[in-house]
């Protein structure tokens, strides 16, 4: 066996691939608009919504750490993935309900979601065409079919075939 080849089966798997790959895209681009919207609404006209702009502040910083979580190897990060996406998916369905429900609580003029006064999460997303609400179901799916210790398993199960395949 060659020095490349032994290294290559001790190397840890990369979680990020085909589907995942999109799922990250997509978190990464919404961390991004996030970002853009909340810093745009906060240094502009932080006094007509301060809730609602702080909210489309905070969907900004989870959206950025949900996309290094879903990226960054190992348990820790992956819990990380799972708390940021949980607490995404709360935050949608929580702001989202209040923003049509009781608009004023959120420091909202009216239910548009492409008003200037709206959020990320506002109308569950429906100014992002819904992906707030439909991208963490999808996160959580994704990272409960892609669990590091199971991806750990599957690579030792590996090098023990290929181990037994050597000796025979």
């Amino acid at each position: 066996m060659s020095a490349r080849a032994h290294t290559d089966d001790h190397r840890p798997r990369r979680r990020i691939s085909g589907v995942g790959r999109v799922l990250v895209f997509v978190y990464g681009v919404l961390a991004l608009a996030a970002t853009g919207r909340s810093v745009f609404q906060i240094i502009d006209r932080f006094h007509e919504a301060p809730v609602a702009f702080s909210l489309s502040a905070l969907s900004a910083v989870v959206y950025i750490v949900a996309t290094i979580a879903l990226v960054a190897p190992g348990r820790v990060w992956y819990r990380v993935a799972w708390i940021t996406i949980s607490f995404e998916l709360a935050g949608v369905l929580i702001i989202g309900a209040l923003s049509l429900f009781a608009p004023e609580v959120l420091g909202l003029h009216d239910i548009d979601p492409f008003g200037r006064d709206a959020t990320v999460w506002s109308v569950f997303g429906m100014g992002y065409l819904f992906i707030p609400l439909v991208l963490p179901v999808l996160g959580l799916f994704w990272l409960s079919k892609h669990h590091p210790a199971a991806d750990a398993s599957d690579a030792s199960d590996a090098s023990d075939a290929s181990d037994d395949g050597a000796r025979s």
